[in-house]
């Protein structure tokens, strides 16, 4: 056979005999590599592990940056941050922080004075750091206010000293036995509770 000649099929010397397999996975990432390598070397640029950099010259760089931190294997401020730390420090920035704090001793009541008291008792209010606790019962809110100081001070351990200031607690409401707009003053009759 000479060169003009074309390759006879199922020549075992020619390219096309053993079809080339199609590669998957691993296979496919090997042979892109290579060829991109081959490419950079093409171009006449260094290719090694890592990340590649141009051909540094002997010559001393004026403008030469230095790094002055690496960063190491304990946390960065690079790295990916917690939500909540995030939101507190956006609160703070910006003024929020009251505002949260205020929202933490009303909505995680529970968590910030504990299960027992929360389920005989529930924030109302907070205004000027005066906080106002409804007691379900008057025995309660006499029990409460024995506690006023263990309360202030596990709210500042879950929120911060300053947010409350002092406790307003009452019991529940009487019923009114005004109804309408006439009434009568005074105690009314009272001989009808037999």
């Amino acid at each position: 056979m000479t060169a003009d000649e074309p390759p006879a099929p199922g020549d075992p010397t020619t390219p096309d005999s053993q079809p080339e397999p199609e590669l998957r996975g691993i296979d496919l990432a090997r042979r892109a590599l290579e060829e991109a390598r081959a490419a950079a070397k093409a171009k006449g640029k260094s290719v090694g592990q890592g990340r590649s950099s141009p051909q540094r010259s002997t010559a001393p760089r004026l403008t030469a940056r230095r790094r002055t931190r690496w960063s190491g294997s304990g946390p960065d401020e690079r790295d990916p941050q917690a939500l909540g730390a995030l939101t507190s420090s956006v609160a703070q920035r910006r003024g929020w922080a009251p505002k949260v704090s205020a929202g933490v001793v009303l909505g995680r009541w529970p968590h910030v004075v504990g299960e027992d008291i929360a389920s005989h008792a529930e924030p109302t209010a907070l205004r000027d750091g005066v906080l106002h606790v409804s007691a379900k019962s008057t025995a309660w809110a006499t029990q409460l206010r024995m506690m006023q100081a263990q309360i202030l001070a596990k709210i500042a351990r879950a929120v911060g000293d300053g947010v409350v200031t002092s406790l307003r607690i009452t019991g529940p409401t009487a019923p009114s036995w005004y109804k309408g707009e006439r009434h009568i003053k005074g105690r009314g009759p009272r001989d009808t509770y037999g």
